[in-house]
């Protein structure tokens, strides 16, 4: 028996794939440039004032109702075609946009800027998580980590691009209120895109598997189906490990990232050679951050080839703690820069271990709902750790003591993981990861719209033969 392939050239061949990537590379080039447009309005405002709690409390504004919304998405995207959702989604955030910008234009700040523009963030979070469940459909198992590794990395890259774009025309032109509201209203060309691309796919085939139409989800549906979700996830030992992983790394997160937006707001103001200050030093940092994400996605298929998923998040967790005790804590711009890239390294490769181990250990009936916990647990754990920060930084952002603090966060995270992974049936690994598998078959082509049903098992490929069957029953009925 031959191995199946597993490269990125492998991913690439395939036509459903590359079409799902391309969705969300437009989908996150237009988020980073529309989040960059409410960076420049908001927190680099030289008449609005930057301190700790209202820099934290406008997160929390924009993130944290997002657990209200988590919910019904989970069902959503468990009950109704996860393809209608991102078409429908995509082309709503580009209404919601136009709104934000004409809010800028007009100057329009406090409590209807804010509903505005949590209602995109909101739909944000309810597209990258169709994008996660629908994954599996485009690829086989073997597939999973460098499929996690090739399309959530080139999205955040993607991301990082558009607000890097949204800055420097920033730089270039005009950075009042109308050019804000200029490039808030560009995102909306990005995101049209997506709905575009993503039409392309027949509405069962990115799942889920056993398809039910509802024209409405009741508040009863959306408590029963995320009590069944949540014990299906807690039966799944590898699935809580990872989210409480997620969770603890999002709170050391929350802190670094307020940190690091007081220091470009209030401390690096200056130039330091090749290290500039305020809105400029930030599209620096995004850049290492970017770079770091890039390492990430290279190295992070090979890594757990070699030594396997859990060992790789425990050395992980260890070069967070030590890059940001020995580069962070000099406070100086060439070292954070350095801090950001290897933070992005950090978090970019625990995100692929994360997203692989929930792909592969809950099933495809429940994955909607499991991967909308892990975005609002996402939002919560990052918005806590932010209100925290507020009230333990300085303006200045400088405080040695708590980076101290999150240093040892990380390196004590890494002993519970580690410990916790040794103990016997703990494994993250896939049971069916090492298995040999058939030789593959020829490049798969996307099937026609009218053939549904006949390449059903074709389409989702990491659920396994009997999974297969069982999908290609439920869409013939």
């Amino acid at each position: 028996m031959q191995q199946a392939p597993t490269t990125v050239r492998h991913l690439l061949v395939r036509r459903d794939f590359r079409r799902l990537l391309l969705t969300r590379l437009a989908s996150q080039f237009g988020d980073g440039v529309f989040q960059a447009a409410l960076a420049g309005t908001v927190l680099f405002n030289p008449q609005q004032a930057a301190d700790p709690m209202g820099v934290a409390a406008g997160f929390a504004v924009l993130l944290l109702p997002y657990s209200l919304v988590g919910p019904f998405a989970g069902v959503w995207l468990d009950r109704w075609s996860r393809r209608q959702v991102l078409l429908v989604a995509n082309v709503v955030r580009a209404v919601l946009v136009a709104v934000v910008a004409a809010l800028v234009l007009g100057g329009v700040q406090g409590t209807m800027f804010y509903v505005a523009g949590l209602a995109v963030f909101s739909v944000t979070r309810f597209v990258l998580s169709a994008l996660s469940a629908g994954l599996p459909h485009v690829t086989d198992e073997p597939s999973l980590v460098s499929a996690n590794a090739l399309s959530t990395t080139a999205g955040a890259v993607a991301a990082v691009l558009g607000g890097g774009v949204s800055i420097g025309v920033t730089g270039l032109a005009d950075s009042s209120s109308g050019g804000y509201a200029a490039l808030a209203l560009g995102s909306a060309l990005p995101y049209l895109a997506a709905a575009w691309v993503v039409s392309g796919f027949s509405r069962p085939y990115l799942g889920p598997d056993h398809l039910t139409l509802a024209a409405t989800v009741s508040a009863r549906d959306v408590l029963h189906g995320m009590v069944a979700g949540a014990r299906h996830m807690v039966q799944h030992r590898p699935a809580t490990a990872v989210l409480t992983v997620m969770a603890a790394h999002r709170l050391f997160y929350g802190v670094l990232t307020l940190m690091t937006l007081l220091l470009y707001r209030n401390t690096f103001t200056g130039s330091t050679g090749l290290f500039r200050g305020g809105l400029a030093g930030l599209g620096e940092v995004l850049a290492a951050g970017a770079t770091g994400t890039l390492l990430a996605a290279a190295v992070t298929p090979w890594a757990v080839r070699r030594w396997g998923k859990a060992p790789w998040v425990t050395g992980l967790l260890v070069l967070a703690g030590v890059g940001q005790l020995v580069l962070g804590g000099l406070f100086e711009p060439p070292a954070v820069v350095a801090a950001v890239l290897t933070l992005g390294f950090v978090a970019q490769g625990i995100k692929i271990c994360v997203d692989t181990t929930l792909q592969e250990s809950v099933d495809d009936d429940f994955r909607g709902r499991v991967f909308s916990v892990y975005d609002t647990l996402f939002n919560v754990t990052f918005v806590a750790s932010l209100l925290a920060g507020a009230l333990l930084l300085p303006e200045s952002g400088v405080s040695l003591a708590l980076l101290v603090a999150i240093g040892g966060g990380y390196l004590l995270t890494a002993v519970a993981f580690t410990r916790w992974s040794r103990r016997p049936g703990h494994s993250l690994e896939s049971p069916h990861a090492a298995e040999p598998a058939p030789a593959p078959p020829p490049a798969p082509q996307e099937r026609p719209r009218h053939q549904v049903s006949s390449s059903a098992s074709a389409s989702s490929g990491a659920k396994g033969p009997r999974s297969n069957r069982r999908s290609l029953r439920n869409r013939q009925a």
